[in-house]
């Protein structure tokens, strides 16, 4: 690469981020279904179209921003994990979850993004389907290494869920009961469902001291999962749970 085309490289990189960074002030400010393109051009100095080389459309830059927010998300759970990996199932379990909602504290319009109300005339593309499936591989990973080893507890399904549980299975992890991967669906939804309701005040005047009750819930979603066999303590043995084949 010529050393013109390289600097040019550096210079679309740097307003990029600042396109980004710019955008992400204005959805703090005043949230996604606001954001505008002239907006944050003018803010930057820019003319609306030279903005637009960078980013065609409004949603454009917010699905830019999404994927952005889902690997954020996904980078910090995953170093939490690293952090744990040599521990049982229920303690990495805990860590990436406890993860997710650090994330979630420290970055609450970033959250709200991904997590908050459906921004008005926007529809996600596929292209944010690997980010934001980071959390949820983990935790599939997690399950997935408990079945392969000490085993799984499975929750009997009523019958008329079990089509769904099996087609569920089929298509997220077909290597797993569908009981477990039926139960892995409702906890992502309700860790998720803690986090908002944190972040989004429903707690106010009901949970006061919210990490300790955090921590309680989600090591409740992981006995949903089926974790529910005791932690390793220094032995890498096999035991005889009910999921390993």
């Amino acid at each position: 690469m010529s050393t013109a085309r390289g600097a040019r490289a550096r210079a679309r990189i740097e307003v990029t981020a600042a396109i980004k960074e710019e955008a992400r002030r204005q959805l703090a400010a005043e949230g996604a279904a606001k954001l505008s393109l002239r907006a944050v051009a003018r803010e930057l100095g820019m003319v609306s179209s030279a903005l637009y080389r960078y980013f065609p459309s409004r949603d454009d830059l917010l699905t830019a921003l999404i994927i952005d927010a889902y690997d954020s998300l996904g980078e910090s759970a995953e170093a939490a994990h690293a952090q744990v990996a040599g521990a049982g199932p229920r303690e990495r379990w805990i860590a990436v979850c406890m993860a997710a909602r650090r994330w979630a504290l420290a970055q609450p319009h970033e959250y709200a993004l991904i997590y908050g109300s459906p921004v008005p005339g926007y529809t996600a593309p596929d292209t944010t389907i690997p980010a934001a499936s980071r959390v949820g591989l983990l935790l599939v990973g997690i399950v997935r290494d408990a079945y392969r080893g000490k085993g799984v507890a499975r929750t009997p399904l009523p019958p008329d869920l079990k089509a769904e549980a099996q087609r569920m299975a089929a298509d997220l992890a077909p290597d797993l009961p569908p009981e477990a991967v039926a139960a892995l669906v409702a906890a992502w939804a309700q860790l998720y469902g803690l986090i908002g309701f944190e972040l989004f005040g429903q707690f106010n005047r009901l949970v006061e001291d919210r990490e300790p009750f955090f921590r309680h819930a989600v090591d409740q979603l992981a006995h949903g999962v089926g974790l529910v066999y005791p932690e390793p303590t220094g032995s890498s043995g096999k035991g005889n749970g009910t999921g390993g084949s």
